[in-house]
């Protein structure tokens, strides 16, 4: 790669200074000095020799079956810039949710509606046929009462003689007996109806209540249900909810009818594990060595870092990997919470979180339980965090990941391919600088932000100089007093560059002071911190020299410090 490229014998420029206060200027110079370089220097090996590098890095990408990373630009949410039928699905999504939410069926699913529908008409069908079947029951009752006084009426005339009488006693007590059962039966058999009627209606007007009571709970309406803080109701007039929406349809390819079911699944499971709640908990899930949230980048998004290295310990492996994983799944999902309270899901504004992924010293995925367990994370925040990444780059990329993703690469949609970025160890500073500033760069990949520095804060923004190919560059801090400390960050984009620091004194007599004497500087060495006392007035010299085909960007800020202040 670059660092490894020979140096290409010419003619070296005079050197150039940077000071604080021309440092627009020359910026603006050699952009006008550029072709008349070009036309006096042999630049045609080093662009050669730079395409050369492109194509190796372009080569190494395609062989494995990934796409060099376009300039990808985060969707809009901005309501006139989708495209007709993003704006249908839009427009339908809103309506079927607005629906639903008036009538409370948002956090029900579809077959358990359909069930309860069912069942209602299922009971409805079942009292109607026994009021049916009890009136039948009454009238055939009423005829069989009446049947045993045909048997004991007179005869014609009303009267019987005593023949006839005596002729048919044994006859008549006999059927009289039978009668008098037969009569008892049935006023038993009426009792039971009448019991059963009873239960009936007692049945029918509990039924009758609880259709009041769904009745009521159908008029209380939870027009305040809200998702990651956004409301949901569209007619609220939010103009957050759109946002909102626009992730879920185009984690849907803008399909209406999965979008809103996506919507429930979310909704169901953030109540089923009280997901609202879980910033509050304490998980005691050690995070810190594996993801942490730190800083935002250029666009104002959230940048969470990922830490892969963890998982070559081989105490997260087997029984204790298993007692851990579960832990560790749900303080990465209370992480991704702390993210999503600092969006703001506007439209044009910070609505998904920047991804670094450190794959330094990763272990192979050999391990079933790890592989397991990553495949569970992945798809349980793509489940329930859609288009949640703006950008997901992976750093200090090993050689064999690029086989192991190319296995998964056909599987991904061209959307979520586009947000996806590798870079090798060399190129680590180079990629995050342009997505990320100096500021809020981590020391140990090339930026200039420390843990609990005194000295500079984010605000401290870097100023940035550039060394062409073959030439070098000086960088002046003024020390105009006695007894001034000065502290400078310096980091360079790509690095493997010639570095020292002098300080000349303004008095052409004195001598001029070696504070870092010539030295070649490579990624390996990290941000450079220095600080210098002066003793009489005079300026501070930083000399970077570029012997590459490719020009390089230094980052710098600093800062000067009397003894009276400090």
């Amino acid at each position: 790669m670059e660092e490894n490229t020979p140096q290409i014998p010419q003619e070296k420029e005079p050197s150039k200074t940077v000071t604080m206060e021309t440092q627009n200027a020359k910026v603006d110079d050699d952009k006008s000095d550029s072709k008349e370089e070009d036309d006096q220097k042999p630049k045609e090996i080093a662009v050669v020799e730079e395409k050369k590098l492109a194509d190796e890095e372009k080569n190494e990408a395609s062989s494995s079956g990934l796409q060099k990373s376009s300039s990808f630009m985060e969707e809009s949410n901005l309501l006139s810039d989708l495209k007709d039928h993003e704006k249908k699905a839009l427009s339908e999504l809103r309506s079927k949710i607005e629906e639903a939410i008036l009538k409370n069926e948002l956090l029900q699913e579809k077959k358990q509606q359909e069930k309860e529908a069912s069942s209602r008409r299922d009971r409805e069908d079942a009292d109607q046929k026994e009021k049916s079947t009890g009136t039948d029951k009454k009238e055939d009752d009423s005829e069989k009462k009446e049947q045993p006084k045909q048997v004991e009426g007179e005869g014609e005339g009303g009267t019987t003689s005593n023949q006839e009488k005596e002729e048919e006693t044994p006859a008549t007590n006999t059927g009289e007996k039978e009668i008098a059962a037969k009569e008892s039966k049935e006023d038993t058999s009426d009792k039971q109806a009448e019991k059963e009627e009873k239960t009936r209606e007692k049945e029918g007007e509990e039924a009758k209540e609880n259709a009041k009571q769904e009745s009521f709970a159908d008029q209380t309406v939870d027009k305040d249900i809200s998702l990651w803080g956004v409301p949901l109701l569209p007619s609220k007039g939010d103009n957050r909810t759109d946002t909102v929406l626009l992730m879920l349809l185009r984690a849907r390819e803008f399909k209406t009818s999965d979008a809103f079911e996506m919507l429930r699944s979310i909704l169901k499971w953030r109540k089923e594990n009280k997901i609202d709640s879980i910033l509050e908990e304490d998980i005691e899930a050690d995070l810190g060595s594996m993801a942490y949230m730190e800083g935002n980048d250029r666009n104002g998004h959230p940048v969470c870092f990922n830490i892969f290295a963890v998982f070559g310990n081989d105490e997260l492996h087997g029984k204790t990997f298993e007692e851990k994983r579960e832990k560790f799944m749900w303080g990465r999902i209370q992480l991704m919470e702390k993210g999503i309270r600092k969006l703001d899901f506007k439209p044009g504004g910070a609505s998904a979180i920047l991804q670094i992924n450190d794959l330094k010293n990763t272990p192979l995925p050999t391990k079933k339980e790890l592989r397991n367990a990553t495949k569970k994370a992945v798809e349980l925040l793509q489940d329930n965090y859609p288009e949640f990444v703006a950008k997901n780059i992976f750093i200090n990329v090993p050689f064999w990941y690029y086989a192991y993703s190319a296995l998964f690469s056909p599987t991904l949609s061209p959307r979520s391919k586009s947000k996806f970025v590798y870079a090798r160890s060399a190129k680590v500073t180079d990629t995050l600088l342009k997505y990320i500033a100096a500021s809020q760069i981590p020391v140990q990949y090339g930026g200039l932000k420390r843990e609990t520095d005194s000295e500079f804060s984010v605000d401290d923004d870097a100023q940035e100089a550039i060394v062409k190919a073959g030439s070098q560059e000086t960088i002046e801090i003024p020390a105009p007093e006695t007894e001034q400390t000065l502290i400078w960050d310096l980091t360079v984009s790509g690095w493997e560059v010639n570095y020292k620091e002098e300080f000349v004194p303004t008095d052409e007599g004195s001598y001029t002071i070696i504070v870092q004497k010539g030295r070649r500087i490579t990624w390996q060495d990290g941000t450079i911190r220095n600080s210098f006392t002066n003793k009489e007035p005079g300026k501070l010299v930083i000399t970077i020299e570029n012997g590459a085909f490719k020009k390089k960007r230094i980052l710098y800020r600093y800062k000067t410090r009397t003894l009276s202040s400090s």
